[in-house]
């Protein structure tokens, strides 16, 4: 394979992994709206939508453009293949940030809860895997993703719990429904973010070793 190739492929590597922890900042920021309330930080997490989705319709094209001229095989093709899925994974949870940042100007007069959530420590926790992700399809460290599987049962774990609490919040205080159901989402969308980040980490596994793994 020529070395204009691998120097392309390089690239686009480097440029899908700066989309990921773009992606990535858009779910941390949006919780951190949520959390203090900032519609200015909101509407600047919404702002990011429609450079998300060029970014994502740009490395997709350049993607598929090295398949057409250079018809990879092998280990250039997983990488390829990879990047693919990380391009899609990572305009998904830019999404699940977007939706959250939608969610704040809604909440503003509603009332609060008797205690707080663990949302922002459920947000660490799926933060901390995509950072995991990128720095194992940057480096080909499959180190940073091994333990993946206990790291979503606890993510499932505080999804679940989230949830109860919101329900036991709305039976004993109606007024808090509105807010109750909002964050039923938040912590939904954080879920499915924890579940795209070991999508990756599936994929960069068998980008580096050629053998498909599941993580459940």
């Amino acid at each position: 394979m020529s070395e204009k190739f691998h120097t392309e492929l390089d690239r686009l590597k480097q440029d899908t992994a700066e989309m990921v922890q773009f992606a990535r900042d858009m779910l941390s920021e949006s919780v951190n709206a949520l959390t203090e309330q900032d519609t200015t930080k909101a509407l600047q997490v919404i702002s990011k939508k429609k450079h998300i989705r060029e970014v994502t319709i740009a490395l997709e094209d350049r993607t598929y453009q090295l398949i057409a001229l250079y018809q990879p095989m092998a280990k250039d093709m997983r990488v390829i293949a990879c990047m693919l899925k990380m391009i899609t994974a990572a305009e998904r949870i830019g999404r699940y940030g977007k939706d959250i940042a939608n969610m704040v100007k809604h909440l503003q007069d509603q009332p609060d809860f008797a205690q707080s959530l663990p949302i922002p420590h459920m947000a660490e926790q799926v933060l901390g895997m995509i950072d995991d992700a990128i720095a194992a399809f940057e480096t080909e460290n499959l180190e940073a993703i091994k333990d993946f599987s206990s790291r979503d049962d606890a993510v499932d774990a505080l999804w679940h719990s989230i949830f109860r609490e919101t329900l036991t919040f709305m039976m004993e205080n109606p007024k808090t429904i509105t807010r109750s159901t909002y964050y039923i989402m938040v912590a939904r969308y954080l879920e499915r973010s924890g579940d795209h980040a070991c999508k990756m980490a599936e994929n960069i596994h068998y980008m580096v070793t050629g053998e498909r793994i599941e993580i459940k």
